[in-house]
């Protein structure tokens, strides 16, 4: 049905419809990902790697060097973050996009703050999620390689080996820097990887932070290396697939998302 008014402009008559119209459910898996405000890496992988969820981006205030302090500090902005997803939507799942952080601030305070700004089901971030990719594809001992400094990343590894997975080679670009960890060439992270693949028996190996561009060497390193490849971005996306109960909400390169339950 259409109503119609008369408007005057000057010396015209403006015809205005007004318009009924119907509405249609929308239920696709939705997922949200809170990104660090320095972060220029995430946002890019999460959207390749989209199957058929919607997709949402919050940001986080963050600081350009990473520090205990810094990632503790962002524990005071999560929520906050959280409440900028639209209210009017109940999440599948929410990640917290921080692997350093997560270890500093701690998994269940996470899931806590997340869920106190937001609708969602379910919560993951890096630390979980390489958990749970460990445990799924039977890693026990995985070398471990980050762009931050051994302190920033040994909450972390505790977790792992809290959780079964030892981390006997352990290898960092020593960057403090974000601006500097995005630009961090791929030639240097798959040089740094093979070698530690070389200085310890490991069946996997991790490349740490969401900043970090890695998502083009999945690939090319497990084919060189024969094993397993993870890292931050990776992980997350095939654990937010996984706790929406969608396997096709993400999908990603490598062995991970191509292992079978």
């Amino acid at each position: 049905m259409v109503e119609q008014a008369l408007w005057p402009c000057h010396d015209k008559i403006i015809h205005m419809s007004l318009f009924s119209y119907t509405t249609v459910n929308i239920e696709p898996t939705r997922i949200g990902i809170i990104v660090l405000q320095s972060d220029e890496t995430i946002e890019r992988d999460l959207m390749a790697m989209r199957g058929d969820a919607d997709l949402f981006f919050s940001r986080v205030l963050s600081g350009q060097e990473v520090t205990a302090e810094t990632l503790q500090s962002m524990a005071g902005h999560i929520a906050a973050s959280a409440s900028l997803f639209p209210q009017t939507i109940n999440f599948d799942a929410v990640g917290y996009a921080c692997t350093s952080g997560t270890a500093q601030i701690g998994v269940s305070e996470i899931e806590l703050l997340v869920k106190s700004g937001t609708q969602t089901k379910t919560v993951s971030q890096p630390v979980s999620a390489l958990v749970a990719a460990c445990q799924h594809l039977g890693l026990k001992r995985i070398a471990f390689l980050s762009p931050y400094i051994e302190s920033v990343s040994a909450n972390l590894r505790q977790v792992l080996q809290d959780n079964g997975v030892e981390t006997p080679a352990f290898g960092t670009f020593g960057e403090a820097e974000e601006s500097k960890v995005v630009r961090i060439a791929g030639a240097s992270v798959m040089a740094a990887a093979k070698t530690l693949a070389q200085e310890a028996v490991v069946d996997g190996i991790f490349l740490s932070c969401t900043n970090l561009r890695t998502m083009d060497l999945i690939c090319p390193l497990e084919a060189e290396l024969g094993m397993p490849v993870l890292s931050s971005n990776l992980v997350l996306a095939w654990h937010l697939a996984q706790l929406s109960c969608n396997p096709e909400a993400l999908s990603g390169p490598g062995r991970l998302f191509a292992a079978k339950a």
